[in-house]
């Protein structure tokens, strides 16, 4: 009894729905992902996140060895990321979080200590365009944990986050804190797996000088600062290569070098900064780009450009923007 038993296990134990060569074709499709969300609009790829969701949901579910199942788990979470980083874009903020716990559970069974941290990264962005700063920074907190041995650039990308939502708390010091660790974990940068899948997962110089931005522009007596960082990372982001360019961060960095203008009286480079976005079609303008705008729109309304021509103009170009989200498309 004992021989049959154990020779029914062993045909069990050598069936597996997956082998090495279709890993590496779902890797290779989930990297393309990765790199096209940053560029393309996302009603062009959300259909493919989906199926490519559901077809490693369901080798998951299958039997396959240790090993590939880990492979299949981080597959599995970065794509999960994926479609959690889409349902933000569209404003679905308790989704996005579904989605990113769903990675973080994968991130755990991969035992990715790199996606485990991206993982709470996200979590913290989500936290922070939905308005929740202090919960942003938590979750900052707990990925750079994660993130004390990795090498990649998700041990920037966690600071950076943090002093985001710090300066938007009016801390300043905890953020210039944070801006610190930032640059210090920069310099000692090595690319590690997840930046090289690239895309959404990476966290290029050029995207960290957009963070920058982001924290000085709402530090009082910064609006210098933040134009020099806003101004940096476009001229990285253009002189880089075409296929890592992101459309929504680069709208991101304009936004904050046109709301460092506005804040220094300046609205006619405001409006010179905030053209190249207000042009976007309706397809690419997803939920950072539409709130960035309305940050601009906001400081146009103070007391100090209530009779400004230019700032009025400005205004209703902006509301204009705003009044057809990506989110309001059809499905």
């Amino acid at each position: 009894m004992a021989s049959r038993r154990a020779a029914r296990f062993a045909t069990f134990a050598e069936v597996d729905n997956v082998g090495p060569e279709a890993i590496a074709q779902l890797r290779d499709d989930v990297v393309h992902l990765a790199n096209a969300y940053i560029h393309d609009p996302l009603a062009s790829i959300m259909g493919d996140l989906i199926d490519e969701q559901e077809t490693v949901f369901r080798l998951l579910e299958g039997r396959q060895k240790p090993a590939l199942s880990r492979d299949l788990y981080l597959l599995a979470g970065v794509v999960s990321g994926l479609i959690s980083k889409a349902s933000q874009d569209l404003g679905r903020f308790h989704e996005a979080m579904t989605h990113a716990r769903t990675l973080y559970v994968c991130a755990d069974n991969a035992d990715h200590q790199g996606l485990r941290a991206w993982a709470r990264g996200l979590q913290s962005l989500i936290a922070y365009w939905a308005g929740r700063p202090q919960e942003a920074v938590r979750l900052a907190q707990s990925g750079a944990e994660y993130a004390a041995n990795v090498s990649g650039s998700v041990a920037s990308w966690l600071p950076a986050l943090e002093a985001r939502a710090w300066a938007l708390m009016n801390s300043t010091d905890d953020a210039r804190r944070a801006l610190t660790r930032a640059a210090d974990h920069r310099a000692g940068h090595q690319p590690d797996d997840l930046d090289a899948i690239g895309g959404l997962l990476g966290f290029p110089q050029a995207k960290q000088n957009y963070y920058a931005a982001g924290t000085y522009v709402c530090l009082d007596g910064e609006h210098e600062r933040a134009q020099s960082e806003a101004l940096s990372a476009l001229e990285l982001f253009e002189q880089g290569r075409p296929e890592d360019r992101s459309f929504s961060d680069e709208a991101g960095a304009r936004a904050e070098l046109a709301l460092a203008r506005v804040n220094a009286g300046h609205v006619d480079g405001a409006q010179q900064a905030l053209a190249p976005v207000l042009a976007l079609e309706p397809e690419r303008r997803i939920g950072g780009i539409l709130t960035s705008a309305s940050r601009v729109h906001q400081a146009l309304r103070s007391r100090q450009h209530a009779g400004s021509p230019a700032a009025r103009d400005l205004r209703e170009e902006i509301e204009a923007f705003c009044r057809v989200p990506a989110a309001a498309l059809p499905a």
